[in-house]
């Protein structure tokens, strides 16, 4: 115990001591938010990747979609590697930063709002991303304080308590430049922490070969008689399988905590290296922990069970890792906790500065600017007072005290599974903002009127399904569905309603054509 707690406070005051050191950096909006724009490709990718995989990923979705479809879990990580790292940095990396720096976009309901000449979608934007971002925030919440409860033997509520209060001061002290370079910090931790956790959890079961012959040899949930579909490519259920690696891969490309990593970078040729670095990340990470979860079966004996449709399941899916890891020497587990607390706080200080910055340039401050060589009506110049930049950043402070409780009354009594709230938060939010966003970089043509489409598309359909429990389809299924379907969505939309200024698009197009 004197181990693991050693570690930790170690752990918990270097973060601080970082939240510290980085607050004269984030006096100004853009030192808060972005980082100044000037944020390497180390710490950029490392940002990405810590923000990408959390507790959500290493207890909830590990422990969950390990026990339902064995080692083919795996196949989770490796889409979230090349789609949701690599293809995400190679389609929207340099777009994304050359434009949204072309219009001055901040936030991806700024983006929203300028690149489609209509506020109203910037407010729309804003509400959606504050609202669903607090399921996702409420199931960071509850996996960690999982682990933290069972490594230190401390009530559920006291975890929760402590990670919110810790996430609080240092994005509060350093906003964006804090998190990255914590999150740099905690990348290291999660790469070393998830080979050595693998590596001892195996050994526990008389090494791979042995694990895999024995998961192999545990008899199917339909049909006991048949064995060896959890230790094969694709499992027992590989079209809901193909539903969860759509949700986590290409839902990143519609995430405003995600996407605003890129508004960030410091310019192409670290873009290039950064989408190198991420993806090597992601492999390790994602994949090592799906891969470890798919041997859950074999760590059953200290599960609850209960009756689902005729097949015995754990009563509580958000276990299955826990005890897995429970039966580890202490040193182990104190690696496994500050594994679970470096993914888990990053994730936590990109959803609340996410959050917080959006509800602040959106909704509270919602500046009119103009494009570079572009005069509108009722525009205004776009350099604001030191006065109203400092009154901002309080503004942004105080609304991630705000969203940080609201996650913690969700956390505290949680309505569901981890994976079902991250289901719930990633299904509305990439359904509505992934297709025009990524649309919206590559076309023209497309309209504002696709893009109110898409976004009723995506927060109705999430919405009905969770209203109607579950009517349409499981809540993984449902954020598959809705992502998928805002792609048609936006281009028949476009091709049927009234057009763009052309000149006000070409505009804004034009960032392409120089060099950064």
């Amino acid at each position: 115990m004197f181990i693991k707690i050693l570690l930790t406070v170690i752990f918990l005051a270097v973060t601080v001591y970082v939240g510290i050191y980085s607050r004269k950096q984030a006096k100004s909006v853009d030192g808060f938010v972005l980082g100044g724009r000037s944020v390497g490709p180390w710490l950029t990718a490392f940002a990405y990747g810590t923000s990408y995989f959390s507790a959500v990923v290493f207890v909830g979705y590990a422990g969950q979609f390990g026990w339902k479809y064995g080692l083919s879990s795996s196949w989770i990580g490796i889409g979230n590697a090349i789609i949701g790292s690599l293809l995400a940095w190679i389609i929207l990396g340099r777009r994304t930063k050359l434009m949204t720096q072309h219009i001055e976009s901040r936030t991806m309901p700024d983006f929203f709002g300028t690149r489609y000449n209509n506020q109203g979608l910037r407010i729309a934007a804003s509400i959606i991303a504050f609202v669903f971002l607090i399921p996702y925030t409420a199931g960071v919440y509850k996996g960690i304080s999982k682990l933290f409860e069972m490594g230190f033997g401390i009530p559920y509520e006291y975890c929760v308590i402590i990670m919110s209060l810790l996430t609080a001061v240092y994005v509060i002290l350093g906003g964006y430049k804090a998190t990255a370079l914590n999150d740099f910090i905690q990348g290291i931790i999660m790469l070393f922490g998830i080979v050595t956790i693998i590596a001892a959890v195996l050994n526990t079961q008389g090494g791979l070969s042995s694990a895999m012959e024995k998961i192999a040899a545990v008899p199917s949930d339909a049909n006991p008689a048949v064995n060896g579909q959890f230790g094969s490519l694709f499992g027992p259920d590989p079209w809901n399988l193909l539903g969860v690696v759509v949700l986590t891969s290409l839902g990143t490309w519609g995430l405003p905590q995600m996407v605003g990593k890129f508004y960030s970078i410091t310019d192409e040729k670290a873009i290039k290296r950064g989408t190198i670095i991420s993806t090597i990340f992601a492999f390790i990470v994602a994949g090592g922990c799906y891969f470890l979860g798919g041997f859950g079966r074999l760590f059953s004996g200290s599960l609850q069970f209960v009756e689902k449709n005729g097949v015995m399941v754990p009563s509580d899916f958000d276990s299955v890792v826990p005890s897995m890891l429970s039966g580890l020497p202490d040193i182990l587990i104190a690696l496994v906790v500050l594994l679970v607390l470096s993914a888990s706080m990053s994730t936590l200080a990109s959803l609340v500065l996410t959050s917080a910055s959006t509800m602040t340039l959106d909704l509270i401050y919602r500046d009119k600017k103009s494009l570079p060589g572009e005069v509108e009506e009722g525009t205004i110049d776009d350099m604001v007072s030191e006065k109203v930049e400092k009154r901002k950043v309080i503004v942004m402070r105080v609304l991630i005290v705000f969203f940080i409780v609201i996650a913690l009354m969700i956390a505290l009594n949680p309505p569901t599974f981890i994976a079902q709230l991250m289901g719930i938060s990633w299904g509305a939010l990439a359904g509505a903002f992934l297709a025009p966003f990524l649309v919206g970089l590559y076309w023209k043509k497309v309209t504002t009127s696709a893009v109110w489409a898409c976004f009723a598309w995506g927060v109705g359909l999430t919405v009905v399904n969770m209203l109607t429990n579950n009517a349409i389809a499981n809540p993984i299924n449902c954020g598959a569905i809705a992502m998928v379907g805002g792609f048609p969505i936006v281009i028949l939309v476009s091709l049927f309603t009234p057009k763009m200024r052309q000149s006000y698009v070409d505009n804004i197009f034009k960032c392409y054509s120089k060099k950064m």
